[in-house]
């Protein structure tokens, strides 16, 4: 029995062996792909959320002669569906086909006696959209694969610690985990972008016979797919429909000072004092994580912080905003712990105790896709804070950090762990921002662990986990800012220097942290962060709970490295300081087409061959091309210069682009080239 089609309000409807496939336009060359085994297309939008003009599409059903296999033809039905320069072609057996300009793109994976769309491994019975259903309930676990591309390759796909920017060869795992963030947007090397709009917890796979996307337990496939001729028509395409970051507020593009942890009111205060008397501006000043009584009380303990609103607003008079943390963990000890238990606001386990999360207390952590979980943590942390002046919220373990990844032993109100986990941390993000939105100025700016597709309308600053502290760890972390940023993320951060640390004295490791210092300057946030060994400052008090019991990191101010070292960190301050038209600039261009601030060097150059093949080197915006240190003693390294003259911004040399060079990298002076406008 072949598929049988329909026009349906502009878009493409076929039915086969129970499942509905629908295909239809959404936004300008772009085309939205739906299919269920359940009676009817589910409603949820997930990411494509922003509204889009109606496209004028054609719509064509018909025959078209189809192989048989003994040297016959017959007819078989087909249709298509046209947006613009891109067209679906579906055949008989609801196998896809995507055409660009009327040239073969992307094609359904299929292997099948019946219905082939080639003569060949028939006989593998390979669907293209494996559908099997999970017993006891309508859930279903989906594979949906295509054809490889040869020579193609694959960026985007959110935040991963590994040392390729190219993903093309890899099996990437579609969840959220601590510096592990899941954004399922690619950009290909051949024209287009795609979006699996799914945040069901899988895998993707970008294999040399067929890329395989895997959702474990879902009630429908969901994707987007657009074309273009440039990565970054791709990027303004994909955030026409997912929407963009706000414009950043300038008060808060310098340097914000972090460390683990301020544990008193008078620690942060002598901080902020040191800083305003060396003459170094800090925007933002963090107070980290066991500020607080207990897990879930989101409270400061008044022993050590007896009068936080006069601490804000000494913090303010110096023009320093103040960031507190607040994490999704709920301890059994909590005053909010029984009520919340109670309403049903924390996650539900399937099977056993019910406790999600067991660092420093037996916790169960929040149901943030609960309207009334938002709004019952919105009026605590409101009540303890955002009334006292805070001005922001350090939304950690936003995965959630589970003490065991068994998502299928999770469900939150919208169902299973397994159909919509990878949503968490842009549901748990909206808890804040859908109030601070309307309140005060209305900027909000909240610092996130982890985030989804479309995270950067919700004011979320993404930052890239607990990572260690070395030199490899520097390199992954470059590949994680460019691809993020591809994946429609552009306010994105690291912990300078990276976040363990075993003994800050080490020179080897200050090295590091110099390096990492000066690429921070040149990324969307420079924060400073970190948990610094060695760990020998006593704790304040003999509880087990509450401010004062758990241990602290080392000093982690720019002073805090001796002299040479905070010589360079200056001098970095004030290059990133020079800048702030610039950056203004950039985060403008990201609030209004989408670019990200980290570039890949094909974004700016996506015509020069040598551009897709870089990745130890990016592009700050339109005009800065910037070389980190990836070594130990490195004190020079090859720098590829694009077509057009190039100014060494440390020495005033230019160069003719359109070659490689060999430069010097002292520890004072990462190599940067500023392109020459003619």
């Amino acid at each position: 029995m072949p598929m049988q089609f329909c026009e349906d309000h502009g878009a493409l409807v076929g039915c086969l062996n129970g499942e509905t496939l629908r295909i239809e336009a959404w936004g300008k060359d772009s085309l939205r792909v739906r299919s269920t085994m359940l009676p009817e297309i589910q409603k949820p939008d997930w990411a494509l959320t922003e509204k889009v003009p109606a496209e004028k599409t054609a719509v064509s059903i018909g025959e078209a002669d189809h192989w048989v296999g003994d040297g016959t033809i017959d007819k078989r039905p087909i249709a298509s569906i046209e947006n613009g320069r891109i067209r679906a072609v579906v055949n008989f057996a609801g196998v896809i086909t995507f055409y660009r300009d009327g040239k073969q793109l992307l094609q359904e994976y299929f292997r099948f006696y019946e219905g082939t769309v080639s003569k060949e491994s028939r006989c593998l019975k390979i669907t293209s959209r494996e559908w099997k259903g999970i017993i006891g309930g309508d859930e279903s676990s989906l594979k949906v694969r295509f054809e490889a591309i040869p020579g193609e390759k694959i960026f985007g796909m959110g935040q991963y610690q590994q040392p390729y920017l190219d993903l093309k060869g890899e099996e990437l795992e579609l969840a959220q985990r601590n510096s592990q963030v899941t954004v399922p947007f690619l950009v290909s090397s051949e024209g287009y972008g795609m979006l699996w709009n799914n945040p069901a917890v899988g895998q993707v796979t970008f294999g040399k016979v067929y890329t395989e996307w895997i959702a474990r337990s879902t009630k429908q496939m969901d994707y987007w797919i657009t074309v273009a001729d440039t990565p970054k028509q791709i990027l303004k395409q994909y955030t026409d429909v997912v929407g963009r970051a706000p414009m950043f507020p300038e008060d808060r593009m310098g340097l914000w000072q972090c460390k683990l942890r301020y544990r008193t009111q008078e620690e942060v205060l002598s901080v902020a004092r040191q800083y305003q008397k060396e003459g170094i501006k800090i925007d933002q000043i963090v107070i980290d994580f066991f500020h607080w009584t207990v897990q879930g009380d989101w409270k400061f303990d008044k022993t050590y912080w007896p009068d936080p609103k006069a601490m804000v607003d000494e913090l303010h008079s110096m023009g320093i905003k103040v960031v507190v943390s607040v994490w999704p963990s709920v301890d059994r000890k909590s005053e909010n712990f029984a009520p919340m238990m109670e309403q049903g606001l924390l996650i539900r386990t399937e099977r056993g105790a019910a406790q999600t999360y067991d660092y420093q207390g037996d916790c169960v952590e929040i149901d943030p896709f609960n309207p009334k979980t938002r709004e019952y943590v919105w009026n605590v942390c409101k009540k303890n804070y955002y009334d006292l002046g805070i001005d922001a919220f350090w939304l950690d373990n936003s995965e959630p950090d589970y003490g065991v990844y068994d998502f299928e032993n999770y469900r939150y109100s919208q169902g299973p762990a397994l159909t919509c986990s990878n949503l968490y941390p842009q549901m748990y993000s909206r808890i804040f921002y859908d109030k601070m939105k309307d309140l005060r100025d209305g900027q909000v700016v909240n610092l996130l662990r982890s985030g989804w597709a479309g995270s950067q309308k919700y004011g979320n600053v993404l930052w890239s986990g607990d990572v260690p502290s070395t030199f490899e760890a520097l390199y992954d972390q470059v590949q994680a800012g460019i691809n993020i940023g591809l994946a429609g993320i552009p306010w994105w951060n690291t912990d300078i220097g990276g976040f363990m640390t075993d003994d800050v004295n080490d020179p080897d490791w200050q090295q590091l942290l110099i390096r990492w210092y000066e690429f921070a300057v040149f990324s969307p946030i420079m924060r400073m962060h970190g948990d610094r060994g060695p760990y020998n400052i006593p704790p304040l008090d003999t509880r087990d709970w509450g401010g004062g019991y758990l241990h602290t990191g080392q000093p982690n101010e720019l002073w805090s490295y001796g002299e040479e070292n905070f010589r360079i960190m200056k001098k970095y301050y004030d290059i990133r300081i020079g800048m702030h038209d610039y950056i203004r600039d950039l985060f403008r261009e990201a609030s209004e087409n989408g670019s990200p601030l980290i570039r890949a060097m094909f974004y700016e150059f996506p015509e020069d061959k040598a551009c897709w093949e870089l990745q130890d080197q990016y592009m700050w915006g339109s005009e800065y091309l910037v070389a980190p240190i990836f070594h130990l003693n490195q004190f020079e390294r090859d720098v590829y210069l694009p077509a057009g003259k190039w100014e060494d911004t440390r020495d005033g040399k230019i160069y003719e682009g359109g070659q490689t060079v060999h430069v010097d990298a002292p520890l004072d002076a990462m190599p940067v080239f500023r392109k020459k406008v003619s």
